[in-house]
């Protein structure tokens, strides 16, 4: 009987080590310093799908390279309609490899992954678990050893541009990449109530090897922001601290060095969590710091994973609740502000794990350099700032109208889940109508556009005639802030800024001065309003009464004939 319990305790023991073995991931199996490829990642999450009944491999949309982005879900009841999760569960949606250059996260997930499912880790009981194995696979696909020059490891990774070039962290509002398009496709299904973006940072070094991003929470909404700052924020940090994780904000330093004072970040739409932060969902951004050791960096990522997942389970209930309170504050008539900047009357002190910084002559110029000493490290208060102040607001309408011929901003919506109707009869509405007043363009391209900026409009009531199946889209529903964002001209990430509306830049029609000199003599015969307004400028405006050309412009732009596409910008807000 002894012999017999014996064989069966080592037999028990093998096929457990057996198992083990099996379900080491690329990364455990290497050096420490070895990130798995894009199709060692997938096959890795087949193999989990295929043996554990709680976890679902699932392709989504297309991405650029020609691959479909995979949702991989982790539910340990084993329930994969995200209609019926959401009436009793909270959701945490993780993003790997956004950029492929650092994978911490995509070696960690699947480590997570694994641990869930073998019952190493406690199972969740009120969150279901999705991740994107790995977002930009064109970028994935496009291993090398050299182009995170500022990285210590792994030995091979991916690259920051998509198959496409683009910085998919850059793409959410314009979404000129099918990444983003499939993306947001994962994003309107699942519908998360927390979501962590993991990257690698740049920039100073000190001697945290985990920072992280909150997403801006007066921009998040006074309900979901205070609490995330206040609240989720803190516990996330003391939850690591008892693991033995120091983590600072993000450093986006002032100066040179972090020891002048940092600021939080502000994700703007264009980024992954500034994006989701427009439904209501609580965003995280995981960088791990660059000049760390890759397998602590992976190490960081997977306990911060872990942190979010715990608390997200035990506050599940509240966090569903107030992310419906806040939707509530953003309802016409109120006021949404379109941008902000930090609030330097509210400036604190953080204290900040560094390393004393110096400059000596550099070896490789004629310059001085900056240089980190780390057998000099430090703790001291350095000036932090945190919060927002809002620099611009806008009315919030009832609904725009967007004539039907827009149909590329149509798509958008319908991909970012965007209820509209169309007009059943031609109509005449009073509604707000834009002009664009000024605007600046970056003068080299941006992620494939040239942006534009510090725009700024005029605006008056007028009634306007409406076609047959031009679309009203009501400000009454979730993706409210994102209906904003878009259609507001000064926002920041706007349709109009990123070259959306560009055709209204531009004159399509034009005269010869020879045969409209003519007509700008009738004109001021006729109109002695006119001929005032233009005496008036040539005496207020030396250079233009100097310049017969300019003179007749403003008589023509000021007539008729002047065309009324040139700046009209063609969303309308019912007030």
């Amino acid at each position: 009987m002894k012999l017999f319990t014996f064989l069966f305790s080592l037999f028990t023991l093998t096929l457990f080590a057996q198992n083990n073995k099996k379900y080491e991931t690329f990364f455990e199996k290497g050096n420490g310093n070895q990130s798995a490829s894009y199709q060692e990642t997938i096959q890795y999450y087949k193999l989990l799908a295929r043996d554990f009944p709680t976890i679902q491999i699932k392709e989504m949309g297309l991405t650029d390279s020609g691959e479909p982005l995979h949702m991989i879900t982790y539910n340990p009841e084993k329930e994969f309609d995200f209609e019926k999760i959401q009436k009793s569960k909270a959701v945490l949606f993780i993003n790997n490899g956004i950029h492929a250059g650092e994978p911490d996260g995509i070696d960690a997930t699947m480590q997570f992954y694994r641990d869930l499912a073998t019952g190493k880790i406690k199972a969740p009981k009120n969150t279901v678990l999705v991740t994107i194995p790995v977002y930009n696979i064109g970028g994935a696909l496009n291993r090398n050893s050299t182009t995170r020059a500022n990285q210590d490891g792994p030995e091979i990774y991916g690259f920051r541009g998509n198959a496409r070039n683009y910085d998919l962290n850059r793409d959410l509002m314009k979404s000129d990449t099918r990444n983003t398009k499939s993306f947001v496709e994962i994003f309107q299904k699942i519908n998360p109530d927390v979501f962590i973006d993991n990257h690698v940072s740049n920039g100073s070094d000190y001697q945290y090897k985990l920072t992280y991003i909150m997403t801006q929470h007066n921009k998040l909404g006074t309900v979901l922001g205070d609490f995330m700052n206040s609240e989720m924020m803190p516990a996330l940090v003391k939850d690591l601290q008892q693991k033995k994780i120091e983590t600072t904000p993000y450093v986006d330093s002032f100066k040179d060095t972090p020891d002048k004072g940092f600021g939080q970040f502000v994700d703007s739409p264009r980024y992954t969590t500034g994006y989701t932060s427009l439904f209501n969902t609580i965003g995280f951004v995981v960088e791990t710091h660059m000049l760390k050791k890759y397998a602590e960096r992976v190490k960081m990522t997977y306990e911060y994973t872990k942190s979010t997942l715990d608390y997200t389970d035990s506050n599940y209930l509240k966090i569903k609740e107030l992310r419906v309170k806040n939707l509530e504050q953003y309802q016409a008539k109120k006021n949404y502000t379109l941008k902000w900047e930090l609030d330097s009357t509210k400036a604190t002190t953080f204290s900040f794990l560094g390393y004393e910084a110096a400059y000596k002559k550099s070896e490789a110029t004629t310059g001085n350099r900056l240089y980190y000493d780390r057998s000099k490290p430090y703790k001291k208060e350095v000036p932090y700032i945190k919060e927002f102040k809002s620099v611009k607001e806008v009315v919030i309408p009832s609904a725009y109208i967007i004539p039907r011929g827009y149909w590329n901003i149509i798509d958008l919506l319908k991909n970012n889940n965007i209820s509209f109707a169309q007009l059943k009869n031609d109509t005449i509405i009073d509604v707000e109508s834009y002009k664009i007043a000024d605007f600046k363009t970056v003068p080299s391209a941006y992620e494939g556009h040239y942006l534009h900026r510090n725009t700024t409009v005029t605006s008056k009531i007028v009634k306007m005639a409406f076609a047959k199946g031009d679309y009203l889209v009501p400000t009454n529903q979730k993706g409210v802030k994102y209906i904003l964002e878009a259609f507001e001209p000064e926002g920041v990430d706007s349709f109009f800024n990123w070259n959306f509306f560009d055709t209204i830049l531009q004159q399509k029609e034009h005269y010869s001065n020879y045969i409209f000199e003519d007509t700008a003599a009738k004109l001021l015969k006729e109109n002695s309003t006119l001929k005032a307004e233009l005496e008036n400028k040539k005496q207020t405006d030396p250079e233009f009464a100097k310049n017969p050309e300019a003179q007749l412009d403003w008589i023509y732009k000021h007539s008729a004939y002047y065309e009324k596409a040139h700046l009209q910008y063609p969303v309308y807000r019912v007030l």
